[in-house]
C-alpha cells in the first residue's frame, strides 16, 4: 500500500513489475521492503501467485532454494508452510545434504495469502493491466505501455511474465492463445523487445489433467502420509513471535494455519499395458510427436509419450494423486503430463489403476511461449542490451516455481540498487543453489527448461538446507533485506555452532575427542550434555560439520584455489579476438557471453581451461604495461 497509484511521465516509480507469479511477487516485496516505490501489473490480479502447475513447493536442491529466499527475505517459505497440506522431508533416509523439504500446498490458500500479503505491503501498488510494450529512452528502459492506453514511468523495470509471451496451447490439435488454460496471451510485449535487439526463442511445458476426486477408486493404491514432524521452509528460531502466524496488520489477519496442522495423503499408482497401448496407438494425434509444436520440453519432466517412447524398456510408470486443496474435490496427476487429444486423454486415464471410472475436471495440455535466452543478462540480472531493464523467471528458460521466486528476489533488490547507484546482489556459486542457478543461466544459458538439481552444484556438500540463513546472513545484513533482530540472532546462532564444533575437537569422552567419536557413532546421543540442551536447529549443525568436517574442509579448499580467477575482472568490451593463441570458437563463445570475470569465462560451455590460461597471460601481460 502506497501513497495512490500514479502515471504518465512526471510521475515515476522506482520500480515497475511486469507480472503477478512467483516471481513477479518475490520481486515486488523485495523491492518495496527495501523502500523503493514499486509498482505491480498483471492482466489478472485474481491469479496473482497461480500455481499453475502441481501446487507442491519444494524438493531435491528445490527446498533448498526456498531456504535461500528465506533467508534473504522473501515471502516463499512462510507462505508455502502456513498454507501447506502435506510435509515430506525428500532422501530422510540418506545424507542430511541431500536431504530436502517439500509441501503440498492447497492451492488456492497459498494464492490468496500471497495476494493479501502483496496488498498490504507498504510502498507497493497494485493494478490490473496488461502491458503491451516497453517505454525506450537512449538504450534504456523508463516505463510501461498497457492495454488500457495508461502508460506507466520508472527508473527500473522488472519482466517476469512466465509463460505467457505469445503463449499457445494445444489440446492435440486444437490451440488455443493463452499463457495457460482459462487465461490469455500476452502478444504485444515480445514485438517490443525484438524493438529493442533482445533475442527470443521458445520453449514448451505441460500441465495433467485434473480430476474430480470422488471418483478415484483407492482400493488397490498406496497411501503416501505426510511426515508426523514436519521440515518447514522458514526459520523460526530467529523470528521473534510476532512476526510468524496469523500476523494482523491494518486490522486484517492473513489466511493459514500452524503448519504441519490436519495434514491429508497422497496416493500412488502406475501405468498399466494398456495405458502403453493407448499411447503408442495415438502417438501420431499428440501436438509434441505430430509437430504442431516447436519449442523444448523439459527432459526432466517429460510427457507420458516421452515416457513410453524414451523408456520403452519399462513396463509401467509411477503416478501420484494429489488433492489441490482442503476445500476443494479437485486432484492433480503427477506424472501424467500430456497433449494428447481429449477422447485419448479419457480412454488414458481410465487405464489406470484407480482411474476406472474417472471423472475429468479439466485436460492436460501443452504450452509454448517465447523466452528470452538469459545469457543476454548480467549476472544481477539486468539486460545487456538494454540498462534498467530486468528479467526474472520462466522469461530466463527456468522452470518451476522456486526458480522463479528466487530469481524474482534478486532481480528486485537488484532493480532497486541500480536506482540507488548501490553494488549489486550476486551470489557465488560457493554461496548458494540460487548462485548456481542465475551463473549457470547467464554465462551457459539454456536451450530446455531449466530446472536445478543438486548435481548442478559443485559445492552442494556446503548447502545442506538448514545452514541457508548462516551462509547468507552477510548479504542480507549489508542490504537490510531482513530485520536487525534477525540478524542478531543468526549471528548469535551462527556463534554458537562455531564455538560447540571447536569444543567437539578439543573436549574428550571415552579416551578421544568428542569430534572424532562422533565421526565414527554419527548418533547425536553422544553429545555432551550441555549440547543437546541447546536448539534442535544448533544442534543439528554441529553435529553436520563435525561428522562431515573431512568433506567440508575439501570444498573450502577447493573454493579457494579457485578464488582467485573469479577476482580476476576483465575490462568493458573487452576484444577477445586480439588475444594470440585463443581458439577462434572459444573467442566467439566469449564474446557473445561477454563474461565479467575470468571465472565466468571459465564456466562458459567450450571454453576450455588451455583458453583461461591464455587469457590470464595475455591479462598479466597487458597489465605491465
Amino acid at each position: 500500500m502506497s501513497g495512490g497509484l500514479k502515471f504518465g511521465p512526471n510521475q515515476p516509480y522506482d520500480v515497475i513489475i511486469c507480472g503477478a507469479g512467483h516471481a513477479g511477487c518475490e520481486a515486488a516485496l523485495a523491492a518495496s521492503r527495501l523502500g523503493a516505490d514499486v509498482l505491480m501489473l498483471t492482466g489478472n490480479l485474481d491469479t496473482i501467485a497461480q500455481m499453475s502447475c502441481n501446487p507442491a513447493i519444494g524438493g531435491q536442491a528445490k527446498g533448498h532454494m526456498v531456504r535461500e529466499i528465506d533467508a534473504l527475505g522473501g515471502e516463499m517459505a512462510i507462505n508455502a508452510d502456513t498454507t501447506a497440506i502435506q510435509f515430506r522431508l525428500l532422501n530422510a533416509s540418506k545424507g542430511p545434504a541431500v536431504q530436502a523439504p517439500r509441501a503440498q500446498c492447497d492451492k488456492k490458500a497459498y494464492q490468496y495469502r500471497m495476494k493479501h500479503v502483496l496488498e498490504l505491503q507498504d510502498n507497493l501498488d497494485l493494478f490490473q493491466a496488461m502491458v503491451q510494450g516497453l517505454i525506450y529512452e537512449d538504450g534504456r528502459v523508463v516505463g510501461v505501455s498497457t492495454n488500457l492506453d495508461v502508460e506507466f514511468y520508472a527508473k527500473s523495470v522488472v519482466v517476469t511474465t512466465g509463460t505467457f509471451l505469445r503463449g499457445l496451447m494445444h489440446v492435440g490439435k486444437n490451440k488455443n492463445e493463452g499463457g495457460r488454460m482459462g487465461d490469455f496471451s500476452a502478444k504485444g510485449l515480445s514485438g517490443s523487445f525484438l524493438e529493442a535487439g533482445i533475442e527470443l526463442e521458445r520453449l514448451k511445458t505441460g500441465t495433467p489433467a485434473r480430476i474430480l476426486g470422488s471418483s478415484i477408486d483407492f482400493t488397490n493404491l498406496e497411501e503416501q502420509l505426510g511426515d508426523e514432524e514436519p521440515t518447514l521452509f522458514a526459520f523460526y528460531d530467529t523470528r521473534e513471535e510476532q512476526d510468524l502466524f496469523h500476523v494482523e496488520h491494518f486490522g486484517q489477519e492473513k489466511l493459514g494455519w500452524a503448519p504441519g496442522e490436519k495434514q491429508v495423503s497422497c496416493w500412488m499408482t502406475y501405468t498399466g499395458e494398456k495405458t502403453r497401448e493407448v499411447v503408442q496407438d495415438n502417438l501420431h494425434l499428440s501436438a509434441m510427436y505430430s509437430g504442431e509444436i516447436e519449442g523444448t520440453g523439459p527432459r526432466y519432466c517429460p510427457s507420458i509419450e516421452d515416457k513410453f517412447v524414451r523408456f520403452s524398456d519399462k513396463d509401467r510408470h509411477m503416478l501420484f494423486l494429489e488433492p489441490e486443496g482442503r476445500n476443494t474435490n479437485e486432484w492433480y496427476i503427477n506424472g501424467l503430463s500430456t497433449s494428447l487429444p481429449f477422447e485419448v486423454q479419457l480412454d488414458l486415464l481410465r487405464s489406470i489403476d484407480g482411474l476406472e471410472k474417472v471423472h475429468m475436471l479439466r485436460p492436460a495440455y501443452a504450452v509454448e511461449y517465447d523466452f528470452a535466452p538469459p545469457t543476454q543478462l548480467f549476472p544481477s540480472l539486468e539486460s545487456k542490451k538494454v540498462e534498467n531493464l530486468f528479467f526474472a523467471g520462466q522469461i530466463n528458460g527456468t522452470s518451476g516455481y522456486e526458480e522463479a521466486a528466487g530469481q524474482g528476489l534478486i532481480a528486485g533488490v537488484n532493480a532497486v540498487q541500480k536506482v540507488r547507484g548501490g553494488e549489486p546482489l550476486i551470489l557465488k556459486r560457493h554461496e548458494a543453489y540460487l548462485g548456481v542457478l542465475i551463473d549457470d543461466l547467464v554465462t551457459k544459458g539454456t536451450n530446455e527448461p531449466y530446472r536445478m538439481f543438486s548435481s548442478r552444484a559443485e559445492h552442494r556438500l556446503l548447502f545442506n538446507h538448514p545452514s541457508a540463513e548462516l551462509r547468507l546472513v552477510e548479504h542480507s545484513d549489508r542490504l537490510q533485506l531482513i530485520d536487525g533482530q534477525r540478524v542478531a540472532k543468526i549471528k548469535a546462532k551462527s556463534e554458537k555452532i562455531l564455538s560447540w564444533v571447536d569444543r567437539l575437537e578439543v573436549e574428550r569422552t571415552r579416551g578421544e575427542s568428542y569430534a572424532l567419536h562422533l565421526r565414527r557413532s554419527r548418533s547425536q546421543e553422544d553429545f555432551p550434555d550441555e549440547l543437546k540442551t541447546e536448539t534442535r536447529e544448533v544442534r543439528d549443525e554441529v553435529h553436520y560439520r563435525v561428522v562431515f568436517k573431512g568433506y567440508l574442509e575439501r570444498e573450502l579448499k577447493q573454493i579457494e584455489k579457485m578464488r582467485h580467477i573469479d577476482h580476476i575482472r576483465l575490462p568493458e568490451g573487452f576484444d577477445f579476438g586480439k588475444v594470440k593463441g585463443l581458439r577462434s570458437e572459444s573467442a566467439e563463445k566469449l564474446k557473445k557471453i561477454a563474461p565479467l570475470t575470468l571465472g565466468q569465462a571459465s564456466r562458459i560451455s567450450g571454453v576450455n581451461p588451455a583458453d583461461i590460461s591464455i587469457l590470464m597471460v595475455f591479462l598479466e601481460a597487458a597489465s605491465r604495461k
